[in-house]
């Protein structure tokens, strides 16, 4: 069984993150995360690889632990891991792109990661706002009005719409 779906197994599991035991163990994995987080923004033009072992050794993580922080963060690299068959000795990388992962953390509604202090040197802070208006813009559906029977026709007939394109 990979990494990956260890995590997931645990991490997803309805009715763990149902109780108490579930709320804990997402209340410590963000406490955990952002503070991996907080070193990466610290110095963003650093680019970090070694292998999943070696990365939750860095980070002073548990593998278990690790593989949920690459998961979240896989959609915002330059080039992503190979996370579905990744094991311990898999060697990943954690380049990211600042806009990416400040837009997914958005996206996440991860206002602990996306207000870290760090970030006012790596985005201005009218760029964070656009990405932030540009992630909330993109969850707003827009229904098209319909046209009715006796609407003008869209064609530029001047009939009515039942009496021309709507037959």
């Amino acid at each position: 069984m990979s990494l990956l779906t260890k995590w997931r197994d645990v991490a997803y599991n309805e009715e763990m993150n149902n109780s108490q035991q579930g709320q804990k163990f997402w209340t410590d994995y963000f406490i955990l995360e952002k503070g991996v987080y907080e070193q990466l923004l610290a110095n963003p033009t650093e680019k970090v690889t070694g292998t999943v072992k070696e990365l939750a050794e860095k980070y002073n993580l548990e593998i278990f632990t690790m593989t949920g922080f690459l998961d979240g963060i896989n959609d915002s690299l330059v080039t992503p891991n190979p996370i579905e068959e990744m094991e311990e000795d898999t060697v990943v990388s954690l380049e990211f792109d600042p806009e990416k992962l400040y837009y997914n953390m958005c996206e996440a509604k991860a206002e602990w990661l996306y207000e870290i202090p760090a970030w006012d040197a790596i985005l201005t802070k009218e760029r964070r706002r656009e990405l932030l208006r540009e992630q909330r813009k993109s969850n707003t559906i827009v229904k098209e009005k319909k046209v009715g029977r006796n609407d003008p026709c869209s064609c530029g007939s001047g009939k009515k719409f039942k009496q021309c394109c709507g037959r």
